[in-house]
């Protein structure tokens, strides 16, 4: 399964590096119980340190129509780290992606900090911003790829002058020409079979991972140091989804890219935090109920909600007379 096997998703993917143990806290959390990670000396781009993260969150909380559905989470992403969010359905992982995007409804209430690093290393709100410097920043500094890319593409629009949209919205200055070799390129880099061809063809003309790929292009043609992957793989098949990972792999070495990556699904997220360094969030009713390095969490889950996670996906070892775990 997407390069993962049955027994890694229970021992957790190879790391090049030994992470130091993690005190936990635990604290009452709506009606489960969180637990907070504080990480030790030593760990890469740990939690709370100095060192400028890229991607700060702190004690963000999303409602609406009155009713609070995440709740005061934080986190924090480095240069280069990928942190996994993984949780069942309504557990406010797309929520809080939208957030970091501006892209909630008016209707949502949102209170806490989002801090994008600038280039100067101060931080920048991103709650606080007026909408027209947000909408400088969005699809530049910090881009997002959708999950649903047949909603998220205009379907009487070619891809070629969807992707090209992106870049005159932020490199105004480039000539028509050089605007057409940028897309070109990004075209080639997220493998989009003959190019030259694609950038005239519609949506529909293309297969689901292939529309993937362009909504990858659009995402990245304007090189931001944040991706955020919101269920990038759901809509796929298996043999597709380790295509898509691989890309976005690739891409996070050849562009030195940090990410956010949103999933449901364990493996994938085992498959996309496999870097030294890299962490998982597991969120549970708009709480993130445990955070820790990848291998630590696949190995040693502290919290009932992240076992149950782990013990609901079977393996070539599972007793199939016992139910999994729910």
């Amino acid at each position: 399964m997407l390069g993962v096997s049955s027994q890694s998703i229970l021992s957790g993917p190879p790391c090049a590096q030994t992470l130091v143990p993690t005190p936990w806290e635990f604290e009452r959390c709506s009606t489960i119980y969180k637990v907070n990670t504080t990480s030790s000396p030593g760990s890469s781009a740990p939690l709370g340190t100095s060192a400028q993260p890229i991607l700060r969150v702190e004690d963000l909380s999303i409602g609406f129509g009155g009713r609070e559905v995440v709740h005061g989470i934080s986190f924090e992403i480095a240069a280069g780290q990928t942190l996994g969010v993984v949780g069942e359905s309504g557990s406010g992982k797309s929520a809080t992606a939208l957030a970091a995007m501006r892209l909630l409804p008016a209707q949502a209430s949102v209170s806490g900090r989002i801090l994008l690093a600038a280039e100067d290393g101060c931080g920048v709100d991103l709650l606080a911003l007026p909408e027209g410097e947000m909408r400088q920043r969005r699809g530049s500094d910090v881009a997002i790829i959708f999950q649903e890319p047949m909603t998220a593409l205009n379907p009487v629009m070619r891809v070629g002058a969807q992707i090209a949209e992106a870049v005159r919205a932020h490199q105004p200055e480039l000539s028509s020409k050089a605007v057409e070799r940028l897309v070109l390129d990004t075209m080639c880099e997220v493998a989009l079979p003959e190019p030259e061809r694609s950038t005239r063809d519609y949506p529909h003309q293309f297969s689901g991972g292939q529309r993937q790929r362009i909504l990858i292009a659009m995402a990245i043609v304007n090189r931001p140091r944040l991706l955020i992957a919101d269920e990038p793989t759901t809509a796929l098949d298996v043999t597709v989804q380790a295509q898509i990972l691989a890309l976005l792999k690739e891409l996070r070495r050849a562009h030195g890219l940090s990410m956010l990556f949103i999933s449901h699904d364990l493996a994938v997220v085992a498959e996309a935090c496999d870097q030294p360094g890299d962490r998982v969030a597991v969120m549970q009713h708009g709480c993130i109920v445990e955070q820790a390095g990848t291998s630590d969490l696949f190995a040693n889950p502290q919290h009932p909600y992240t076992r149950r996670l782990l013990a609901s996906a079977p393996t070539m070892a599972t007793d199939r007379t016992r139910p999994l775990a729910v």
